[in-house]
């Protein structure tokens, strides 16, 4: 099994408390999304999870308790952006994110943490030229820090519309992804860095950028020095490579307040979620009612039989 912590918040940056002690405790309790009264007990035993897969534009709450993951495998997606306070309301400065995605790197390793250009969206001041000169500068700040960077362009969901109105918008048309896609290749190319594109239907492969996989089989047997036995996830769009997870956490309560977020769709939603949140709570807020319907969820580790690469 591979745990996603997470696609729908950031547990590193705002819940690392919670989420070591429920490592320490060995289970979570999961809501389904689409079933509020539907919840998950997942078994997070080293035993049978496989890898955990942290995704996070800051993880400086995690590095000094990364010995408490002791037994496991994980890897960080590390979201690190050209845009400021007006888009990204509560993210920490540029300079202290680059200098943690140095520390990251150096205790963990470069095959671990991944850097995330992503949503490449563009405005009157977010402009080509402004992606260029940032992404040059992140590639320059993060050089030898990490060997991978994975891109996308924005995606306009309903509630993404609806917090990013009043912004001046550029409409993302193909010539303007390729032009972006273009500038983007020239720099990593100069910095050997392999870049590859998340859930896009265009192809880019023409500019040396391959479809990629947030949630990566080939990786994590590289990690763990095993093979794998696991499947595409069905549950992800279909230009998504990623293959099977667990995501262990909960839409509307990312702090972070980004205005493209597909994953807070109500800000008072997520101050109240933020408020019913415990560090001790097996949910990553509130708690069970008695109208909850809890199941154990069945799971096992997804290693193949086959020989692993180190024997």
């Amino acid at each position: 099994m591979i745990i996603s912590a997470s696609r729908r918040t950031d547990i590193p940056a705002f819940y690392s408390d919670w989420f070591l002690n429920r490592i320490k405790e060995g289970f979570v309790l999961v809501r389904n999304p689409m079933n509020f009264r539907q919840v998950s007990q997942v078994n997070l035993s080293p035993d049978v999870v496989d890898c955990i897969v942290f995704w996070t534009k800051n993880p400086q709450p995690m590095i000094n308790r990364l010995s408490q993951l002791a037994g496991y495998n994980y890897y960080f997606q590390f979201t690190l952006t050209p845009y400021d306070n007006t888009i990204e309301t509560n993210v920490p400065d540029k300079k202290c994110l680059i200098k943690t995605f140095q520390e990251l790197s150096a205790r963990i390793g470069r095959d671990k943490v991944i850097w995330r250009y992503d949503p490449i969206l563009l405005t009157n001041k977010f402009d080509v030229k402004h992606h260029v000169k940032w992404f040059e500068f992140l590639a320059n700040e993060l050089n030898g820090h990490t060997k991978k960077c994975v891109v996308s362009f924005i995606d306009m969901y309903k509630k993404t519309e609806r917090n990013l109105k009043g912004i001046d918008l550029v409409p993302m048309s193909e010539e303007l992804m390729k032009e972006v896609a273009h500038h983007l290749s020239l720099i990593s190319k100069r910095y050997n860095l392999q870049l590859e594109a998340c859930c896009e239907d265009i192809d880019l492969t023409q500019y040396g950028i391959e479809p990629g996989k947030c949630i990566d089989d080939e990786l994590i047997s590289k990690i763990i020095g095993k093979k794998l036995d696991i499947k595409k996830d069905p549950n992800q769009r279909l230009s998504c490579g990623c293959v099977q997870s667990i995501d262990i956490g909960a839409y509307n309560t990312c702090q972070h307040r980004c205005l493209y977020c597909y994953a807070n769709f109500n800000n008072a939603l997520v101050d109240k979620n933020v408020r019913l949140h415990s560090t001790k709570s097996p949910l990553l807020y509130g708690s069970l009612e008695e109208e909850d319907k809890v199941s154990i969820r069945k799971v096992s580790s997804n290693i193949s039989n086959q020989l692993s690469f180190l024997d």
